[in-house]
Formats: C-alpha cells, structure tokens, sequence
C-alpha cells in the first residue's frame, strides 16, 4: 500500500508541473493558410499580405496576428503599379497599435531596385513610415551603404540611414558663378 500511496504523491506533483508548464502556452483564436490580405481605400488596392501560416490572438487592444513562417508585403501606387515588396521570415502585427513587425532576412525592394537588408524592420501604419534601429545595409544601382538605423517611407523612395558607414558616391557640381566667361 505505501509503494501506491508513493506513485499517486509522484503523478499529483506531475499533474502540478504539467499544469503549470502549459498555463503560460497560448493557443490561436484562429489560424489560417495560405493567407491573402488586401488593404484598400476607396476600393483601390494599396497593401497586399500574404503568408503560408497566419495565427490570430488576444482581443481588442492586445489582439495580433503572427506569421511564423513568413511574410511577403506590396504596397501599390494610385495605379496598381507594385512600388515595392517587403519579405522576411517571421512577422507579428501589433493590431491595436498598427503596427508591423518583421524579423529574420528582411527584405525590401522598390520600383527603381534599391534593396534593403535587415534582420529587425518596424511598418507603422498610421504614420506610412518603416524604421529600423538594427544594422541595415542599402543596396543602390553603384552603391552599398550600411548603418546603424534607418527611417523610409512604406515604399521605400525615399529613406535616410544612421550611423553610415560604407563606400559612397559623391557627385561634385559646378559653381555657374565661378566660371569665368
């Protein structure tokens, strides 16, 4: 009797510890696959988003959605043109805050080939703005300039980085007023 008064003490502390070890593992509300979004205003296609695995949870305000086999974004023009295409291998999207995160082998490529390389990129909605404060490195069509940080439009035409460091092209002009006629 007391060696089964033992095992039952024994498989109660596991119970315990089983039940302790799940409490803190979150389960989707949803889940999908092979998922496309399309974000629009005024019924013309501005964001696309799709990825293989795309899991729901939380509510209201703490509700996100993750992507923990990827993600790929375009963002379109007033014309439908693809202005430019985000990737990478993870992302979660803060749905209460509109706000994007996409981690490991981020990508970025706009419409005149520029390509940004990063392993951590923020996209906030509401502000258009995509950021980084990880090492980045933008690729351009005769340079490669690398820094700590970056902030561009969601397109990507426009962006500035931080702490650059790299080889860069400096185009000299002429003074019109030093030139002696």
């Amino acid at each position: 009797m007391l060696l089964a008064i033992g095992i039952l003490c024994s498989c109660e502390n596991d119970v315990e510890e089983v039940a302790l070890l799940t409490k803190n593992i979150k389960e989707p509300n949803s889940r999908g696959k092979n998922v496309s979004l399309i974000y629009s205003e005024k019924s013309d296609v501005k964001i696309t988003v799709t990825a293989p695995i795309m899991e729901e949870y939380g509510v209201d305000k703490d509700k996100y959605m993750e992507m923990k086999e990827g993600i790929k974004v375009q963002f379109f023009d007033s014309l439908q043109n693809i202005t430019s295409t985000l990737t990478s291998k993870y992302a979660i999207h803060h749905v209460g805050d509109k706000i994007m995160e996409a981690k490991n082998d981020v990508v970025v490529i706009n419409d005149k080939g520029e390509q940004l390389n990063t392993e951590h990129l923020i996209w906030n909605e509401d502000s258009s703005k995509i950021y980084s404060d990880e090492f980045v490195k933008i690729t351009t069509e005769d340079e490669i300039i690398m820094g700590e940080g970056m902030e561009a439009n969601q397109d990507f035409s426009k962006w500035k980085i931080y702490k650059i460091k790299g080889t860069i092209n400096v185009k000299e002009e002429t003074d019109s007023s030093s030139i002696n006629k």
